[in-house]
């Protein structure tokens, strides 16, 4: 797991796998998930991160299948 965070943008990208981007689908507003070619989940973008109160402390103990439910909250 690959974990990247732009101060300018505010955006944090967590990328779970090296595969080709296939889809991104908006999940909630400023949440992005990208999926392979088998609509598995590959990376998830969320913009405005640091006004969504995620713990990355918390966010790095997960396995991918705690990761997106974690992460991909509408607000």
């Amino acid at each position: 797991m690959q974990i990247s965070y732009d101060k300018v943008a505010d955006a944090l990208y967590i990328r779970v796998s090296s595969e080709k981007v296939h889809d991104s689908v908006e999940t909630c507003p400023d949440v992005i998930v990208d999926y392979n070619d088998n609509n598995e989940v590959i990376g998830v973008e969320v913009l405005d991160f640091s006004m969504r109160g995620i713990d990355l402390n918390e966010i790095i103990k997960l396995n991918i299948d705690e990761l997106i439910p974690a992460i991909v909250r509408c607000q």
